[in-house]
């Protein structure tokens, strides 16, 4: 249940299309890889998250079964399609449209309720707060943090956002497009990283819903949500700084020798929790707790 939202949806789809289309255009490979990218979190968090008591045990076996298997009818097809199309119809015509009236009225007025410019406006006092905790990702921008809190209402929200944002309309009059003024704001190494933690945080809240309704607790739902942004940060982390270290060597946005000792330091810890630290066992566990007894 807290691994499965690694593995990219339909909601994030745009958010791959947006970030690949931007920053690496003429690299097929980009969008894949963000499949292979949630495979291996799964895998990571899995080993990772073992070794723990809270997640520690005998490992339960699993039995589906399988329907019989046959060619669909056009009919159902149909069906299907049409019922899922009109989902997102609605979707995007309540969620999403409102979101994006929102974001709009925020970055045009100011707490005085003054037209003004979208540096100075209620938005981007809001996003100047978050804006800092992404410096080490390498976009520190108040556009993509308001963007990043959108999205945890509805994926597709960031998308949206940053087409309001980086001024879509204007820019579609000057005869340009979001994707270049979007990849002028960041690095690809940036981008990439933006996409990627954007990718493995915490899910829309429909997602953390059913998670909650699956787990029957809020503890572990609470512990998900933070495993999921605490892993997410690690891995964009990880991606920028290293990736900018190779590409750029020390010239580049957000070089910093704590940060780049910080990233060093998470890499270490995820390699000793995946090659070094012992898995907890209940019957081990047991065993010197009775030692302990037998000895007082």
């Amino acid at each position: 249940v807290m691994t499965t939202t690694f593995i990219p949806c339909s909601a994030k789809l745009p958010i791959i299309s947006l970030i690949a289309g931007a920053f690496f255009p003429d690299n097929p490979w980009v969008a894949p890889s963000t499949y292979f990218l949630g495979i291996a979190s799964i895998v990571i968090s899995g080993i990772m998250l073992k070794k723990f008591k809270l997640f520690s045990g005998d490992p339960a076996p699993f039995i589906i079964e399988l329907p019989a298997y046959h060619l669909p009818s056009w009919k159902g097809v149909l069906r299907t399609v049409l019922d899922r199309a009109w989902a997102f119809v609605k979707r995007a015509g309540s969620i999403v449209l409102i979101s994006t009236v929102v974001i709009w009225f925020l970055q045009s007025f100011s707490w005085k309720m003054q037209m003004v410019d979208a540096n100075e406006s209620i938005l981007a006092a809001i996003g100047n707060v978050f804006a800092p905790i992404f410096t080490p990702l390498g976009f520190a921008d108040w556009r993509v943090a308001v963007g990043t809190v959108t999205g945890l209402i509805a994926k597709e929200n960031l998308v949206s956002t940053l087409g309001v944002l980086y001024g879509f309309g204007e820019v579609a009059e000057a005869g340009d497009e979001m994707w270049p003024m979007l990849a002028k704001a960041f690095t690809p190494v940036a981008g990439y990283a933006m996409m990627a933690f954007n990718l493995l945080c915490v899910p829309c809240m429909a997602a953390v819903g059913a998670m909650r309704r699956e787990m029957m607790s809020k503890k572990y739902t609470w512990f998900a949500i933070g495993y999921q942004c605490c892993f997410a940060y690690a891995v964009a982390l990880m991606i920028n700084q290293f990736g900018s270290l190779i590409s750029y060597g020390t010239n580049y946005a957000s070089f910093n020798v704590v940060s780049v000792v910080a990233t060093f330091l998470v890499l270490a810890a995820m390699v000793y929790l995946l090659f070094f630290k012992k898995r907890y066992d209940p019957a081990t566990e047991k065993a010197k707790e009775l030692k302990e007894t037998v000895t007082k």
